[in-house]
């Protein structure tokens, strides 16, 4: 995430929302949400920008990490 140079970095473990979850590995580590702000959106859609982040976080997606959520902004776009 720091080759984006975020603005805004928020990223907040909901793992224990999801405790007992059918296949959720019982890590506490494995349900997160994120919202970033980064200059490097400037000119990309969402898709665009999920992209750039699932390629940064690639090994832990592979199974470290079962559920992702994103909120991605350029700087002035609103983070509500």
């Amino acid at each position: 995430m720091v080759a984006l140079e975020p603005t805004r970095l928020d990223i907040i473990n909901e793992s224990e929302l999801h405790a007992g979850h059918r296949s959720s590995p019982g890590t506490g580590q494995s349900h997160f949400r994120i919202l970033i702000v980064s200059p490097a959106f400037e000119g990309q859609s969402h898709l665009q920008r999920h992209r750039v982040i699932n390629e940064i976080l690639c090994e832990e997606l592979g199974g470290l990490i079962h559920a992702l959520a994103l909120k991605t902004y350029a700087p002035g776009e609103s983070t509500q």
